[in-house]
């Protein structure tokens, strides 16, 4: 699919996002190695991804690895004038854990914002520039207030996006009706929420294609229209 729908999705002049790194690893690295830039510049993206898994409590020499890495692409999609895509997903140690009695909840909710702001510093710090930062849903608006200040920290012009990371509708429902009122935080972009039940069931032959496409469709629009709704409050 991949290369064949990317290359219609040029022609046709949609935008697009293509990403850069080793699908399903703790450690950001390329997917292409040292022939990254080769393979960015066949496709010419709209926006090159990358996906980071980055605690500032975690592994201190994984995360310098990471930082190295990443701005050596910061650098190259600078020079070569392409807009960067930076999803951070901020992982609770098991130290982290431990301390909230091992409830995840409670980690989302007491933790992972003030992780998220100083993740961001130190990945600025590192010379990483993103136009736009992917970043999980938080629930109190102060905190979406912060983390957007931390991504324009220093005159910077990024936008944030709120990922689902997977969540629920009623989960990432409540992330998007925070954002939307947020100024910086641009937009969002929430993937399997939308089409993993509807494609399960497709797959399964439970749905016919063109139902679990009216599906994804439906859920797709369900969020557009809470985003649009919540963003005129």
């Amino acid at each position: 699919f991949g290369a064949t729908i990317l290359s219609e999705a040029k022609k046709e002049g949609f935008n697009f996002a293509m990403p850069a790194e080793k699908s399903g690893q703790d450690e950001f690295d390329f997917e292409y190695g040292s022939q990254y830039s080769r393979h960015i510049e066949e496709f010419d993206p709209t926006f090159l991804k990358v996906l980071v898994r980055y605690n500032p409590e975690g592994d201190a020499a994984m995360n310098k690895r990471q930082l190295k890495r990443l701005k050596e692409l910061s650098d190259y999609l600078a020079k070569t004038k392409r807009p960067f895509l930076f999803e951070l997903i901020v992982p609770a140690t098991s130290a982290q854990l431990a301390s909230l009695g091992g409830s995840k909840e409670r980690y989302d909710l007491e933790l992972r914002p003030k992780l998220m702001c100083e993740s961001l510093k130190q990945i600025q710090d590192g010379g990483v520039e993103p136009v736009i930062w992917k970043l999980e849903g938080v629930e109190d608006p102060a905190n979406a207030k912060a983390i957007v200040k931390q991504a324009q920290a220093g005159g910077r012009k990024a936008g944030v996006i709120t990922l689902g990371r997977g969540e629920s509708k009623d989960k990432v429902k409540e992330w998007l009706a925070v954002g939307a009122k947020i100024p910086g935080i641009i937009g969002f972009a929430v993937g399997r929420t939308i089409f993993w039940d509807p494609l399960v069931e497709f797959r399964a032959g439970k749905a016919t294609r063109r139902e679990a496409v009216e599906k994804i469709a439906q859920n797709y629009m369900e969020f557009v229209e809470l985003w649009q709704n919540e963003r005129k409050k």
